[in-house]
């Protein structure tokens, strides 16, 4: 984590949350309860077989997302959230599961709760701006 500098730089959330090795690990439980918990099955159910590729490109999007390398970006170009998501029916259902799954998978790896409520209120503007029917 970087020190506030003279001019009131705040540390980034990728920093605050302790860099890749964290992210990663969000990310991997976030997936490993989508995988596990029957009440994520209706997000479970608008991913590939395999969530490796899932797993990777989230981690790659979190990272720059959080103020960290934009590994997304480098590879794939703007991420462009919506439009990538239109194809997959998303309701207040999907949404709500979606933060509910992020919630639990921060708790378990022990993110600080300022930071949890801090990430929680922009995964929620991200997550509702991502409904694309009603309901």
């Amino acid at each position: 984590m970087t020190e506030e500098t003279g001019q009131g730089q705040q540390p980034t959330a990728f920093e605050l949350i302790g860099g890749e090795a964290r992210v990663r690990a969000l990310v991997d439980r976030f997936y490993d309860l989508m995988d596990l918990e029957p009440e994520f099955a209706g997000i479970r159910a608008l991913h590939p077989p395999t969530l490796d590729n899932s797993r990777d490109k989230t981690f790659w999007f979190l990272c720059g997302w959080m103020g960290g390398p934009d590994h997304y970006i480098d590879r794939f170009g703007h991420p462009r959230l919506r439009a990538r998501h239109l194809p997959f029916s998303i309701a207040s259902d999907e949404r709500d599961q979606w933060l509910r799954c992020m919630a639990w998978a921060m708790e378990d790896i022990g993110v600080d709760e300022a930071l949890r409520e801090r990430l929680l209120t922009s995964f929620f503007d991200t997550a509702d701006w991502m409904r694309n029917r009603p309901g």
